[in-house]
């Protein structure tokens, strides 16, 4: 009787912890919360095929046109100058850049035209008896001589005898080599060949000059040169004479240049070609970082869109019915910011600004109140 009691206990719990365990486990059956669908607000603008012009944006350090490194090809001592010869002064065409003591050097020239003066007087009483037909040439060239000028030009004759005559005597020997010495003589001076600035200064009076050292550097501050380099594509869309717009970096000024020069060569590294523009302007500094818009061509059945609104660089997202779908492009020219694509058709609504997360089949909501405004602004764009 006892076991069977026991026995009855035990099945009874049993049954008591089966139903209780249900119980617990159906208690713990929540109703799962319903979560409503985002649809995402997206802004979007009808595209409009039109000639789009194709801008390539570049930039460059402004160079003087006009350069002239000042060196010596004589040795002496800096005498003087038309102004103090520092950096930053002025010249005009003509004044003197640096004068060389050239005082030993021109009393071995002087000598030179002394020896050259008695030589061709040693000469008259010959050609008197023998060529009395040069003789008055000659006597005339004498009397017009000055040591203390350029030698004249020797008379011409027409006789071979006179001139095998005087170049037995060494007098055309003489002439040249007097000639020659005149030539170095003008090199104790440099003289300013435009009106510009001294950008570099590397010596002072009283300065003990070398033969072939450098001086410093003086520009034509009037005429600038920018240095572009564009991409081998539109090489042969630029020619000479055309204007450029340039600007100067956080300034609003802006400057006309023409294409002055075009490089024949392609840079192998970089695949570009260097094009030289020519700009004018009273407030220009060599060295200034200017940056230009090159009006390269126009492409026709075209739109400009973002970057940021290209999808793996050949494809845009379109609306149709509220969804998002996909539609293939053909990009024709990149810019930092935009890029020029064709094959999109007149009137499809496109987006106007990019969607994290977006994908085709994505249920979307158009933003009518804005999306005029945004069509706009990307048309005028």
């Amino acid at each position: 009787m006892r076991k069977l009691i026991l026995y009855g206990l035990g099945v009874l719990l049993l049954i008591v912890a089966i139903f209780g365990a249900k119980y617990i486990v159906d208690s713990n059956n929540k109703p799962k919360p319903k979560i409503e669908k985002v649809v995402k607000t997206v802004f979007t603008q009808t595209a409009q095929n039109t000639t789009v012009p194709i801008t390539i944006p570049t930039n460059g350090t402004l160079q003087a046109k006009e350069r002239l490194e000042l060196y010596s090809e004589v040795q002496g001592i800096f005498q003087s100058s038309a102004h103090d010869f520092k950096v930053g002064q002025t010249y005009k065409k003509g004044q003197t850049l640096i004068r060389i003591d050239a005082s030993e050097y021109n009393a071995s020239v002087q000598a030179a035209k002394s020896e050259f003066y008695n030589l061709v007087t040693s000469l008259m009483p010959d050609l008197r008896l023998d060529y009395p037909d040069a003789f008055p040439k000659w006597q005339t060239y004498l009397n017009n001589f000055d040591v203390n000028k350029a030698v004249p030009q020797l008379p011409e004759t027409s006789s071979e005898k006179v001139k095998y005559f005087i170049t037995g005597r060494g007098v055309y020997a003489s002439y040249y080599n007097i000639k020659n010495l005149e030539q170095r003589l003008g090199k104790y001076g440099i003289y300013a060949p435009f009106n510009g600035v001294l950008t570099e200064a590397l010596v002072t009076r009283g300065t003990l000059i070398r033969q072939g050292q450098k001086l410093g550097e003086f520009i034509n501050t009037s005429v600038f040169e920018v240095e572009l380099a564009i991409g081998k594509t539109f090489s042969d869309l630029l020619k000479i004479g055309e204007e450029v717009t340039l600007s100067v970096l956080q300034s609003t000024k802006t400057y006309t240049g023409t294409v002055s020069r075009i490089n024949g060569r392609i840079d192998p590294a970089t695949q570009t070609i260097k094009v030289f523009v020519e700009v004018k302007g009273e407030d220009l500094k060599e060295g200034m970082y200017l940056e230009a818009q090159l009006e390269a061509r126009e492409q026709e059945n075209a739109i400009k869109i973002s970057r940021k609104l290209l999808v793996d660089e050949s494809e845009i997202f379109v609306v149709r019915d509220s969804i998002l779908d996909l539609i293939p492009v053909e990009p024709v020219y990149f810019s930092p910011k935009e890029v020029v694509v064709q094959g999109v058709p007149n009137g499809t609504q496109i987006l106007s600004r990019s969607i994290p997360g977006a994908y085709a089949g994505m249920l979307v909501k158009v933003n009518k109140e804005n999306s005029s405004a945004t069509q706009q602004i990307e048309t005028t764009q």
